[in-house]
């Protein structure tokens, strides 16, 4: 895609800033596969210690890490639970079933959210016919859910009452640190209740790469072995690990800019006719909304706007999807729903078509 293009379709476009450049270029690298890159080895202690868990683990991608959480607490024939529109269950490959034989059970929820009336009934019997209920997955911030963060009570609720039917929990904070911001819970508070805990790196946070997962020691150890089988053992990693220490040390409070440029673009296209947005419910960098289908569909109008400049994300027919980042100023946000305001006003039902599925990428 032209570097002209403004790319609001997800935050993993983003792109090295030249001070995060600078640390990878200087890393101090080992191999890590042999525990010996003082870069990863440091990461890995730094993030441990900001969630208060005892060990973690480097991964290449948050696809990476999720998918060692439910090889590390199920074997084949189990099952997780998780609410409609899961990463971990929806965008991830088929992952828990082609990697560790594990069935995902879908829950409807609220804005991508479960809480326990959603879950009640749903453990299933312990019978030779049945699949072992093992495992509850949550996703927060989360993502078709509307960028969405859950309140710090409901976390705790929902993880009490797995550990009180002995099942694990994991949690996919792909973009953790953007629910940090929204609901002002310390980083620590929110990921205790988790027997696993998965952060991206490369999204609102602007690393080129790199995952982690977080846990017991002992889930660790497993999760090591289970990175190795994967194919996620790395040698001279430190390079992409010093760009997630870099990230963590300065890009953290910086994604509130993110959360205020997202309101003001669903700001500014919510008196758009033709256009729906919730703005009550925008809450960290992901704006979601309708079009008319007088209008035309998501497809043609993602390709009027990628001919004016813009790449916009489509998750339904009618359904689009606006990604605010570090790479995306003020000014850009304005001008795409400028744009939006005037596709709508002209009618792009005659236009042609553009694949949609940028939410596949994150």
């Amino acid at each position: 895609m032209s570097d002209d293009v403004i790319l609001i379709h997800s935050d993993t476009v983003t792109k090295p800033t030249p001070a995060m450049r600078q640390v990878i270029a200087q890393a101090e690298v080992g191999d890590d596969m042999s525990g010996d890159d003082p870069t990863v080895n440091r990461l890995e202690a730094m993030i441990a210690g900001m969630l208060e868990k005892e060990a973690a683990v480097f991964a290449c991608s948050g696809t990476q890490s999720n998918q060692m959480g439910v090889r590390t607490h199920c074997v084949p024939g189990d099952e997780l639970l998780i609410a409609e529109g899961g990463h971990v269950a929806n965008a991830e490959g088929g992952g828990p079933a082609a990697l560790s034989g594990v069935s995902a059970r879908m829950i409807p929820g609220r804005f991508g959210m479960i809480d326990l009336p959603d879950l009640k009934g749903k453990i299933r019997a312990d019978d030779q016919h049945f699949c072992r209920t093992r495992l509850v997955c949550l996703e927060n911030s989360t993502n078709l859910g509307g960028g969405k963060a859950y309140p710090l009570e409901q976390i705790e609720r929902v993880c009490g009452w797995a550990h009180e039917y002995e099942l694990k929990t994991h949690l996919d904070g792909a973009r953790l640190f953007n629910a940090v911001i929204a609901t002002g819970d310390p980083v620590a508070d929110i990921c205790r209740p988790f027997d696993t805990v998965s952060i991206c790196f490369s999204k609102g946070l602007g690393c080129p790469m790199g995952s982690v997962l977080v846990g017991t020691a002992e889930d660790m150890a497993r999760a090591r072995r289970v990175r190795k089988l994967f194919g996620g053992a790395l040698r001279q990693s430190g390079m992409v690990a010093a760009a997630c220490v870099y990230a963590l040390e300065n890009h953290i409070d910086r994604l509130a800019i993110d959360h205020e440029n997202a309101r003001l673009f669903a700001e500014a296209i919510a008196n758009i006719d033709g256009i729906s947005v919730d703005i009550e419910n925008v809450e960290t960098n992901l704006v979601f909304f309708e079009i008319d289908p007088r209008l035309g569909d998501s497809g043609q109008l993602l390709g009027v706007m990628s001919e004016r400049g813009f790449s916009l994300g489509a998750v339904g027919p009618h359904r689009l999807r606006v990604c605010t980042h570090l790479d995306v100023t003020r000014d850009d946000l304005l001008k795409a729903a400028e744009l939006i305001r005037q596709c709508a006003r002209e009618g792009f039902s005659q236009r042609p078509s553009s694949p949609a599925g940028p939410y596949a990428r994150g």
